[in-house]
């Protein structure tokens, strides 16, 4: 006689890790580089990671599709040492429209995306994320060039970590880690 399996546990709604970038653009790669890292790791069945590269345009689109959680991975130039994580919680009372600016498919920032996102739901009655935060490298260099700078590269790897912590944790704090590779290591 067997015993029934158990039943499933409860999953947490559906997430979204989009890798944002231009990888001829240096650091601009991170985003692209570190859900490429992600995705050769165990994923749980309600994440999907994808690399969106330019295409925000499409991501915003993507957006729509009934997830939970949009976490963003982008190059995030704050004024830090290249190569510090920063987790930023996006707060979607600032999401408006994109103030007047036209939509270049293949220039389009985080926060034109979750503006566009913004307009998206309001024109089809969709809901978006309820949760959207950016996990952000401090580059060293977004000039034309294929790779990423040595302390970008090197963030890659914590990046991932980060993210998974993110993914394990029911309700990521809002002061989540800010760290560079180096102090990671201590």
């Amino acid at each position: 006689m067997s015993l029934p399996p158990d039943p499933p546990r409860q999953e947490s709604g559906k997430v979204l890790v989009a890798g944002i970038g231009n990888i001829f653009l240096g650091d601009d790669g991170f985003g692209v580089e570190t859900v490429r890292a992600l995705n050769g790791r165990q994923l749980p069945p309600h994440v999907e990671a994808v690399d969106i590269g330019v295409r925000g345009v499409h991501l915003a689109y993507q957006a729509l599709d009934g997830y939970d959680t949009l976490i963003l991975v982008d190059a995030t130039a704050r004024g830090e040492h290249p190569g510090t994580l920063y987790v930023i919680e996006h707060d979607s009372a600032d999401a408006g429209e994109p103030h007047g600016v036209p939509l270049d498919g293949h220039r389009m920032t985080p926060d034109t995306v979750l503006a566009l996102l913004g307009t998206l739901c309001a024109g089809t009655g969709g809901q978006p994320p309820r949760r959207t935060l950016v996990v952000g490298c401090e580059p060293a260099s977004v000039e034309e060039g294929i790779g990423l700078s040595p302390p970008v590269s090197a963030a890659v790897p914590e990046a991932v970590r980060l993210i998974e912590e993110l993914l394990r944790a029911d309700e990521p704090g809002e002061s989540a880690p800010r760290a560079t590779v180096g102090e990671a290591a201590k």
